[in-house]
């Protein structure tokens, strides 16, 4: 196997999770394994169903248990979600350190950054622990400069027009 790379798709434009899902379809259609993890997104049923229907080969993870975006949320509210946004976070470290897939997707972990739900520090901990051959995208809005020497690719999706 090659070396897998930590690939970094950010910014306020639509399209980086299609980009990220882009890499599964590919990874998979290779005979490979992939795992995403879902986070800071509402209930999205139609599209939560017709993922479900590319599994086995991509397996995909929701922790949170709200059925309406993060920032939408109370504070209580917040406060609850956060603790299954951090498990998401935690199952993520789990498929790391144990190797359980070629491609690990965490869509929107940035957003958990954000909300104070992780640390720079957990994910440069999860960084470092990715076997050499497992490939990683993070997804998310606002990249933390301290990240960035994370990322072997980082890539800015920005409208234009």
């Amino acid at each position: 196997m090659g070396k897998g790379v930590v690939q970094i798709y950010y910014g306020e434009g639509h399209g980086k999770s299609t980009a990220a899902l882009g890499n599964a379809i590919q990874m998979a259609g290779d005979g490979k394994s992939v795992i995403a993890i879902q986070f800071m997104k509402g209930k999205m049923e139609k599209e939560a169903d017709f993922l479900q229907r590319l599994e086995p080969e991509i397996r995909f993870f929701r922790f949170a248990k709200s059925d309406v975006a993060f920032e939408e949320l109370s504070e209580e509210e917040k406060q609850e979600e956060s603790i299954n946004l951090k498990n998401g976070f935690n199952y993520g470290k789990k498929v790391v350190c144990t190797g359980a897939c070629d491609l690990l997707i965490m869509d929107e972990i940035l957003g958990l950054l954000d909300e104070g739900v992780i640390t720079v520090e957990d994910m440069k901990e999860l960084v470092s622990a990715k076997p050499e051959e497992m490939n990683i995208i993070f997804t998310g809005r606002v990249l933390p400069d301290a990240l960035r020497a994370c990322a072997d690719e980082i890539y800015n999706i920005a409208p234009e027009k």
